[in-house]
């Protein structure tokens, strides 16, 4: 089986990408989705605990979680090192069952996946991106994103060039939803070859 990571910077449709895959079939795995779920369940314990007022009805609120975060990295650090753990256990689940369900090729989403240093758990790594003015327009039309908030998430994220030169498969959704899809078959496409050629090896 060939773990590929998919990555790409804020607005830059990573999760248009991502359904490409999941409409092929190949089983992909949203990091956002899992955060998501944790803060629902496994997750919320440590994190009241370590950010107390943020739980609200048994599930992490997070609007409350932001406003405790205050924009400080030392804050996100300590709830990075409360989450992430938990996250690799889920992604570690995730991928047992693709390899038993006989999957050639399984997806990991995830937003920070340089930074995180998730790269190195990976076979490939394919960057999602598109031209910074097109991007920046699909992120300020979001419901309450504003400029600060969009240069906050910049901030921690790896510049959109950076990611570029370490990928193995680059998608620009610039170009319209078709080129990528076609973009994204031609990869499943080779990376289903790749995944044969290591069964051979065994």
């Amino acid at each position: 089986m060939i773990i590929l990571g998919l990555t790409g910077s804020i607005g830059m449709g990573k999760s248009t990408t991502a359904g490409f895959f999941t409409k092929a079939g190949i089983p992909v795995q949203n990091a956002d989705e899992v955060v998501h779920a944790l803060y629902r369940g496994r997750a919320v314990t440590p994190v009241e605990a370590a950010f107390p007022g943020v739980a609200v009805d048994g599930a992490i609120d997070r609007a409350r979680l932001s406003k405790a975060l205050d924009g400080k990295s030392e804050n996100f650090e300590r709830l990075e090192a409360i989450v992430h753990p938990l996250v690799r256990e889920e992604r570690d689940r995730f991928l047992e069952k693709a390899r038993a369900d006989g999957a050639a090729i399984a997806v990991l989403d995830i937003p920070l996946l340089y930074e995180t240093g998730a790269d190195r758990s990976v076979d490939c790594v394919l960057v999602v991106t598109c031209d910074p003015q097109i991007q920046r327009e699909r992120v300020l039309a979001r419901p309450d994103m504003t400029v600060e908030k969009f240069e906050t998430v910049l901030k921690r994220q790896l510049s959109d060039g950076e990611k570029r030169a370490r990928a193995d498969y680059i998608v620009d959704t610039g170009h319209g939803i078709d080129q990528a899809r076609a973009a994204v078959s031609d990869i499943i496409a080779e990376l289903e070859g790749k995944a044969a050629d290591k069964d051979r090896e065994g």
